[in-house]
């Protein structure tokens, strides 16, 4: 069979955006016990994560710098392009700087095993609230569940799928260590595809709300 010379270079690209993420995720995970993260870690606590949690789930946090993150991986011999590729950074008028500041970071992991991705919480007012990785060559959020990574090894026979991090988290540490959630998305068909991988049974655990209950109409056809 002849080599396939674009799939080689495009695992390659893949396989290099896969080390700047984990090297992406060490710093933010650093971050949160320097000064720097105090903020980070004293939220964290508040919203009940001891440290085996934060550890688990790899949550880490993105100081309120413009070039930090930047800084960090072009020592560890990262390009710019590799930075915008991997979705870490913004950029405007030429230049780059983080895409996340001031956020708790919460690192996206598929079944793999590797980080594909970032969403981030703001620590003060400023919106969204919530700030996810962009598209990418290793980011779908269509095609990808939060903690699906850890919920793959459940014992329970089921999954919950739930909407937030913060509710998914929340429920492993009681204990439902089969809990997912949708990146920012409502439930896709791909979700529904990858879940149907690893179990027959769901649970639809969203907001009371008006929106909540929308979402799950929404999702349970697609299940």
């Amino acid at each position: 069979v002849p080599e396939d010379e674009q799939y080689q270079s495009r695992y390659r690209q893949q396989e290099r955006l896969w080390a700047l993420m984990k090297e992406a995720a060490r710093y933010f995970h650093a971050q949160l016990y320097a000064p720097v993260g105090a903020e980070g870690l004293a939220y964290a606590q508040r919203r009940g994560m001891p440290k085996g949690t934060l550890t688990k789930f790899g949550i880490g946090f993105a100081p309120n710098t413009w070039n930090g993150l930047c800084d960090a991986m072009r020592a560890k011999g990262y390009t710019d392009q590799e930075l915008k590729d991997a979705g870490l950074v913004s950029e405007k008028n030429g230049r780059i700087y983080d895409r996340f500041r001031n956020r708790l970071m919460f690192p996206i992991i598929d079944t793999r095993g590797n980080i594909i991705g970032f969403g981030g919480r703001v620590m003060d007012d400023s919106t969204p609230k919530y700030l996810n990785s962009p598209e990418t060559l290793i980011f779908n959020k269509r095609k990808n569940l939060f903690g699906l990574n850890l919920a793959k090894k459940s014992k329970l026979g089921y999954l919950i799928l739930v909407e937030g991090y913060m509710d998914a988290i929340a429920l492993h540490q009681y204990g439902f260590d089969c809990a997912v959630a949708s990146l920012g998305t409502s439930l896709t068909e791909e979700h529904a595809t990858l879940l149907s991988r690893y179990t027959e049974q769901v649970y639809l655990i969203y907001d009371a709300d008006e929106a909540g209950q929308r979402a799950a109409q929404r999702a349970i056809p697609m299940l």
